[in-house]
């Protein structure tokens, strides 16, 4: 076996079939087995239409939300029932239970990626008084669902503040919405979630959720003048560099909005007071899109206005090669 005999039959490896054949069904019936407990639980078409139809409560709609993320099919046959979508829209603005709301909120973020839904949700949420009763459920989530436990205990699941934001900045495409949202204060809401959570990759998208639901509202007049509220200048100005491109970029784009665009003093005195100017120059040497480097520009010349106790005011900024990350 071991001599080099080319000819001999010993040398072939002649493939086990049979044995190929055993281990495709132990791994199928494996398969089968563990799948089986899930299985049993998932519910039919008919009765996600029941949950639809019914008295929501956590339990139903938990249910709803393994039927929707167990198949693409499932999704579509939810998104695309104009019943199910009005009766979502209905409840989140009448119900005032915490833990339903922000369900609810989950389940219009996973059907908002199909064509046509965010159009029916701001035309329906709009419907509702214009709007402040949807809205402000979708801030109640933000502001005393799972982001007040995620503040107190470390590893707390984000999802309901992430869908929440998700969902807001699929809906927040004209100006009556981000009028509200500002009105419901969505900057301090997103201000406490930016100060609350730490610099670990498992919030990732939150920071980045938030400052984009931040710079989406600082186009608003109210919102650029609003924007400084509850220090969240400040605690935008920490999270440049420290989250991801994403967010650096979008944090930028509202330090603009607010210091430059709006000419807000009170925020531009703030931004300089946390060390803004040296943050913005360290983006500015960055691997950043060119918009952003063109309002880092802008804001170094602000910036450095307010900045008259730091060692970088008296000097041009100079092409400086900093490793940002």
């Amino acid at each position: 076996m071991s001599g080099d005999h080319a000819d001999s039959a010993s040398t072939h490896t002649t493939p086990n079939l049979t044995l190929r054949r055993l281990i495709h069904l132990w791994l199928a019936h494996a398969e089968v087995s563990q799948a089986s407990p899930s299985s049993s639980s998932a519910i039919s078409k008919q009765q996600a239409v029941d949950i639809i139809n019914g008295e929501f409560d956590s339990d139903s709609l938990a249910k709803l939300i393994g039927f929707v993320t167990a198949s693409e099919v499932n999704l579509k046959f939810v998104a695309l029932s104009n019943a199910a979508v009005t009766r979502f829209v209905e409840v989140l603005a009448k119900s005032d239970e915490i833990r339903i709301c922000e369900v609810i909120v989950e389940i219009l973020d996973l059907i908002s990626t199909e064509n046509g839904i965010r159009e029916r949700l701001n035309e329906l949420i709009l419907k509702s008084d214009d709007g402040r009763d949807c809205l402000s459920s979708f801030a109640m989530v933000l502001q005393k669902g799972s982001t007040e436990s995620s503040l107190s205990t470390a590893g707390t699941d984000t999802s309901a503040v992430e869908a929440g934001l998700s969902a807001l900045l699929a809906i927040s495409t004209s100006r009556p919405v981000k009028k509200e949202l500002i009105r419901l204060g969505i900057v301090r809401a997103v201000g406490k979630i930016l100060s609350g959570y730490d610099y670990s990759s498992a919030v990732r998208r939150v920071i980045e959720k938030g400052l984009a639901m931040l710079e989406t509202v600082a186009t608003c007049t109210e919102g650029g003048g609003d924007s400084e509220d509850g220090e969240c200048v400040v605690e935008i100005v920490r999270r440049l560099m420290k989250c991801s491109g994403v967010a650096t970029e979008h944090g930028i784009t509202v330090l603009w909005s607010v210091c430059c665009l709006a000419r807000d003093p009170s925020a531009q005195e703030k931004v300089a007071k946390v060390n803004g100017l040296t943050k913005v120059l360290l983006v500015m040497q960055s691997d950043c899109s060119g918009s952003t480097r063109q309002m880092c520009g802008e804001l170094v010349k602000v910036l450095r206005a307010k900045s008259t106790k730091s060692n970088l005011a008296p000097y041009e900024t100079r092409t400086t090669h900093i490793t940002p990350y």
